[in-house]
């Protein structure tokens, strides 16, 4: 790695500020995952168009796959694309399930304005540590660290987990006290991937523990806190990439509402991954079908950047509440 680069620089801010308000304002920031240009494109349009403060965020292996250099340069000119659409939204870029300090430091000397340091699978000593390592480091550098009491079930990318563990909330002051975190991911039935629910004939979706989430607000009144996995698995894009070649069956999310009502309380960040994964892969199955002798990507990734600029305006206005906060 060359020199090392500051995300103010960039035009970026850390996640500090956004945070604060939405705590105060009830509604929560989205942070939207990307990989590739389309889908950070359609995040930018559609919070610039919503007025929406906004985290891209990549994992490890999307960052992998995007290079490193690439993404500080990607990142800058989607902060540039925002302002010449006249609009001066806020810009997180953000490193999600950052599995090492070693990658969390990389990721703040390149640029990122916030990491996530993930020690959840750990014993609770050692999260705690790793986490208070993270913190020190990136605090020095006015990067914002997110941590995670609680495992997820699913799958995404590199993290992988075959059952859920909810959060304690008696850990979670202790926590957040011991490490200096400025948000905390925890676990209350959200899970990874697009299968997050293993549902019998007639079965509907079980509810979020808001119990859980409701005591860790009592524990660290006006912390913010961080839901993942929370992509609702549009069913009309399940639907679409079936009818056209895949093969999806028993794919389900969260429902909207109750992550509406999560917005609406102490959450104040949550993540959509799978649902924009959907929205590209079923315009673009539906497009090629349809025109099977196209091949320009332009044609079958445009359509599929519209579909999903569509749905994140959507999810800003109608599920976190997070238009016209910018």
């Amino acid at each position: 790695m060359g020199d090392v680069i500051s995300y103010k620089d960039l035009g970026l801010v850390n996640s500090r500020e956004i945070f604060r308000k939405a705590v105060d304002g009830g509604y929560a920031i989205p942070a939207y995952n990307f990989n590739n240009l389309e889908q950070l494109q359609a995040i930018v349009l559609a919070c610039a168009e919503t007025q929406s403060p906004v985290i891209i965020q990549v994992s490890k292996g999307a960052r992998n796959y995007a290079n490193e250099t690439m993404l500080r340069y990607m990142a800058t000119g989607a902060v540039q694309m925002a302002r010449e659409m006249g609009s001066n939204i806020p810009i997180v870029l953000h490193l999600d399930h950052g599995d090492s300090f070693e990658l969390c430091k990389n990721c703040i000397d390149s640029g990122f304005s916030s990491i996530m340091i993930d020690g959840s699978h750990l014993p609770y000593e050692e999260n705690v540590a790793l986490t208070r390592q993270v913190v020190e480091y990136a605090h020095a550098r006015d990067v914002t660290v997110e941590g995670e009491l609680g495992v997820l079930a699913g799958i995404e990318d590199d993290v992988v987990a075959e059952e859920s563990t909810y959060t304690q909330p008696d850990e979670v002051e202790d926590f957040v006290k011991n490490t200096g975190v400025d948000s905390l991911a925890i676990s209350i039935g959200t899970s990874h991937g697009a299968y997050k629910f293993k549902l019998g004939e007639g079965e509907s979706v079980p509810p979020l523990r808001f119990d859980i989430l409701k005591e860790c607000e009592e524990r660290i009144p006006g912390f913010p806190i961080v839901l993942h996995g929370a992509s609702s698995v549009v069913p009309e894009y399940v639907a679409l990439i079936n009818q056209y070649g895949g093969k999806m069956d028993g794919a389900v999310g969260v429902p909207e509402d109750q992550l509406r009502q999560a917005a609406a309380s102490a959450v104040c960040k949550i993540n959509i991954d799978s649902d924009g994964r959907l929205a590209v892969t079923a315009k673009v199955r539906e497009f090629l079908a349809n025109d099977p002798g196209e091949f320009d990507p332009r044609k079958y990734l445009g359509a599929a950047r519209q579909e999903l600029i569509s749905l994140i305006k959507h999810k800003n206005e109608a599920v976190l509440g997070s238009a016209g906060k910018a």
